[in-house]
Parts: structure tokens; sequence; C-alpha cells
């Protein structure tokens, strides 16, 4: 069967650095080419990133207006192209956010096929991928929590999985209750490791607290919050921190460390300007290994899938918000008082 659409409502950039350049269209459907899939896409989902390209921040090659936003999203194959074996007609698929990595080192120089930056991303109602940039979506999940997958989830996948190797009765620390941070705590305890999270909001400790952290530190309270963590610990230090918050948080991190830990590097919230002098030094006499993450190849996604599909895990969503309305869901999300994912229902 194939799509019997023609046209679709589609947001796009006409600018970069204010809200009032997103604009809503109506454009073409796509048609799929040889090897490619057309996708009804059902829901899509914010990432910090997707802020830095409304204001105007290249995020893997110079940004081009008509560029259409957001990484992350899910939905269901309407029509193939010839040639197609990775897909089906009917079958509930999410995108990849890096298009065309599939397995193996890093692909960080590639950039230009990431989602929402270098490529046209999810928010429209249908878009074409290259069979290879699909996978399938747990099957408990709906289209609203698959969406939030592919750039938050993976992340801290590979952050704990792949980097932090993980192991039942480790320590992790994470930072907030944005979507790689819950999604960090998540994966931890179903791994087996106790959590230790901070915030600034008594209401967010709590409900950190409620999806498994073991404590909650406020780093208003305890500016250098690595005493706090290290105070839990009995001294020791946790066995693996994923930092979302870069130079401004670094070296609390690093200090939050066990003797031999490992910070894995997954975000930069307090920006490039701040010192870092002080994690160098403390990275060098705590023997520290610095770990970065690049979201992740298809391989990692794949895997991610069959654990929460095993383990019935699912996402934590903060709002949703209809597709007409997708400014509404930028400003809440730059206004930081999410807990979770930000999402946008494309029905």
């Amino acid at each position: 069967m194939q799509n019997p659409a023609t046209t679709m409502r589609s947001w796009q950039w006409d600018g970069f650095g204010e809200l009032s350049h997103l604009k809503l269209r109506s454009v073409t459907v796509p048609v799929p080419g040889p090897k490619q899939v057309l996708v009804r896409l059902r829901a899509s989902s914010l990432n910090r990133r997707d802020v830095m390209v409304a204001q105007g921040v290249p995020v893997g090659k110079p940004l081009v207006p008509g560029l259409v936003p957001l990484s992350d999203g899910a939905g269901e194959v309407v029509s193939v192209g010839e040639g197609v074996s990775r897909a089906v007609i009917g079958e509930r698929v999410a995108a990849t956010f890096r298009q065309g990595w599939i397995d193996g080192p890093g692909y960080s120089a590639d950039a230009v096929h990431d989602l929402g930056g270098g490529l046209d991303g999810t928010l429209r109602e249908y878009a074409v991928f290259d069979e290879q940039g699909l996978v399938r979506i747990p099957h408990h999940l709906s289209y609203q929590e698959a969406a939030t997958l592919p750039c938050a989830a993976v992340t801290a996948w590979n952050a704990l999985m792949s980097k932090g190797a993980l192991h039942p009765g480790d320590v992790v620390l994470t930072q907030g209750s944005g979507g790689v941070s819950l999604f960090a705590l998540q994966f931890a305890r179903l791994a087996g490791a106790t959590v230790i999270a901070t915030t600034s909001d008594d209401i967010k400790a709590g409900r950190l607290r409620s999806l498994g952290a073991s404590d909650v530190v406020n780093y208003r309270e305890h500016p250098r919050w690595s005493e706090e963590v290290l105070r839990l610990t009995g001294g020791r230090g946790v066995d693996v921190v994923v930092e979302i918050g870069g130079p401004g948080t670094l070296t609390e991190s690093i200090r939050s460390a066990r003797e031999g830990g490992l910070v894995v590097l997954v975000g930069l919230l307090t920006g490039f300007d701040a010192d870092t002098s002080g994690a160098f030094l403390s990275a060098f006499m705590r023997d520290t290994t610095i770990a970065s993450v690049h979201v992740g190849h298809r391989r990692a996604f794949e895997e991610m899938n069959r654990a929460i599909g095993h383990s019935q895990l699912h996402p934590v969503i903060d709002k949703v918000f209809p597709f007409d309305r997708a400014p509404e869901a930028y400003a809440h999300l730059m206004s930081g008082a999410h807990f979770g994912k930000i999402v946008i229902n494309h029905e």
C-alpha cells in the first residue's frame, strides 16, 4: 500500500537566533527512491542541541535557512523504494540520530549526517530515510515514548554500557533531570548499580529518588558537591560520572570520581568559558579517565532497544505539545523547568 497523502505540514527555520524564525509550512510529501523508506512520523522530541540550532550555533555544518528541526522521531513505514530489505510497510520505527553510522569507532567527523543539523530533521509529518538509518522500536512503547530514544537514551546507554562497562554494585553519578540524566539513572538501576544524582530543586529530588536514586545532592546548597558525593561513598568516590555540564562542572565531577574512575562527557550545558585548569589537575592527581560520547551508532541503539523491551522500561516524559505549538515546546525546554523529555505529538 502506498501513502495517499501528497502534501504535509513541516516546520522549517527561516533564520536563526529567535524562535520567531520557526515557521510552519505546507510542502510536498517526498517519494522514496531505491533503498529508501517513507515514514509517517507520529511524534518527535527535543534535545538541548535543538536549542543550540535555534540560537544559530552550528552543530555539524553551517546552518542553512529551510532546515527542518529536531533529530528525534518515531513513526510507521508507509512506503518503500526499490530494493529495500530492512523495512516493511506498517513497521514501527525510529530514525537514528547520525544517519549512516552503523557500527564501529567514533563518527564525529561525519556530523553532516546528523538529523536536525546537517540533515533535515523530524519535525514534519513525513520523511524519507535510507533504510540503514532506521531501527525497530520496542513493542510496549508508544510513538511518543519511542521518539525520546534516538539522542538522549542512546547517549546514556553508550556512556554507561560502552564507555562505562557498568557492573552490578558500581556507583554512578548523574547530573540534573534532563533526558540523558534520567535515562542514565534508569539504565544504571537496570544494571544493578547505585545512583547518586544532583539537582537544585527539592521537588525534583523527590522524583529522582522515586526513579531509584539512592541519594540526591542539592548543588545550590552544596556548591562543592563533590564533598557530599565523597561523604556518601565513604570517601571512595563513584565509579562513573555522566557529565552533562561541561567546563563549569568538570572539576567537581572529577573530584567525585574514585581513583581510577571514569568521567564520561556527554554535554556542555555550562558553555565553553569556564576555567578548567583545576579539572585537569584533579584528573591528573586522581588517575581519572575522561571519555566522550557523541550519541552512538545503530548497533548500540538496537542493543539498547532489546534491553528496554526485555525490562519493559518506560521513558520519562515531562510534557507533550501538539504539532502546531512546536515553538512552545522549545520555550519550555529553554525554561529549564522540565523533568524528563519534551515531546511533540504529530497526530
